[in-house]
């Protein structure tokens, strides 16, 4: 089950279809507390990222294999310190992506959600 999802929550970590694996939003929930990540859009930008390389390895992937990326920002501000760790997980040829500020994600805390299309 992703980090942050509930027992009954209706959709799959990842799907794998036509040669590809489509992720499910990450957000910045550490697996093993089921605490968000405590501070700032670059702390939980960079528990996202972990929960999507851990989702990506658990499908058979990895983050170089990633070809397409959207992140939500719940703040307009927070896009150069979620670009910055997004840098460092993505050092070339970074994917495609596209960035949208929300009015408000699941949780009130959440700051920052991540989906990736990947190379199966």
């Amino acid at each position: 089950m992703p980090p942050g999802a509930s027992a009954d929550a209706p959709y799959s970590p990842a799907v794998r279809a036509g040669g590809f694996l489509f992720l499910a939003g990450a957000v910045g929930v550490n697996p093993r507390t089921k605490e968000i990540a405590a501070g700032d859009a670059a702390a939980q930008t960079r528990q996202a990222m972990e929960n999507v390389k851990d989702v990506l390895e658990a499908g058979g992937s990895s983050l170089e294999r990633v070809v397409k990326v959207q992140v939500f920002l719940t703040q307009a501000g927070d896009f150069q310190d979620m670009n910055s760790v997004f840098r460092a997980y993505f050092p070339s040829e970074p994917p495609a992506r596209t960035t949208v500020v929300v009015k408000e994600l699941v949780a009130k805390e959440m700051l920052v959600e991540i989906d990736v299309v990947a190379l199966a």
